[in-house]
């Protein structure tokens, strides 16, 4: 498929047949999905109305990608908890802060692997490991600290502060930790 330039419009068929106006062939959900890795923006419009079901679409390449591999995005308790703020107040204030949370993730990837290559270089050095887990352990605070103060805002009640840790990880703990990571790294620069 050409790259195009813009933003491309996908018309979907009645058939649920999805044609790339960009480059004159019919295209796929896998082949949209590939679109998004590259960074394409695209429209999907319902060829018949001209509506703009891009969210629709989208969402059904989500369903497709977590029920065809082994390795899910999006953990069922994740789930759960989003299926719960629809129709709640929250639901204003979710759409918002999970797109930041995205965006700040999208912006930190590259500082994130730089980080892991920096941990792996030096496998000898516990030392160098500690510090890509406390760059995403730092992450992970921001973001709890965001949605506790969104939160915040949007019930009368308050919000109770986050659990303290109290136990750091012994040496087999983080052993086992490194080896995740190693599967971890090794799966991204398979990607």
């Amino acid at each position: 498929m050409a790259k195009h330039t813009g933003e491309t419009i996908i018309k979907k068929y009645a058939n649920r047949r999805l044609y790339n106006t960009g480059t004159s062939t019919y295209v796929t959900l896998e082949d949209l999905a590939k679109m998004v890795k590259r960074g394409e923006e695209f429209k999907v419009q319902d060829a018949k109305t001209s509506e703009d079901i891009t969210h629709a679409v989208l969402t059904q390449i989500i369903v497709e990608q977590e029920a065809k591999t082994g390795n899910t995005l999006l953990p069922t308790a994740f789930l759960r908890q989003l299926i719960s703020y629809y129709g709640d107040q929250m639901q204003m204030v979710v759409p918002t802060f999970l797109e930041h949370s995205m965006k700040t993730f999208s912006e930190q990837q590259n500082q994130m692997q730089e980080q892991m290559a920096k941990a792996f270089g030096d496998t000898s050095a516990s030392k160098s490991f500690a510090t890509p887990f406390g760059f995403m352990e730092e992450q992970v605070k921001r973001n709890t600290e965001l949605f506790r103060q969104a939160m915040q805002v949007f019930t009368p009640f308050p919000v109770p502060p986050a659990p303290k840790e109290t136990k750091k990880p012994d040496a087999s703990e983080l052993d086992d930790l490194k080896a995740q990571l190693r599967t971890l790294q090794t799966k991204l620069d398979q990607l």
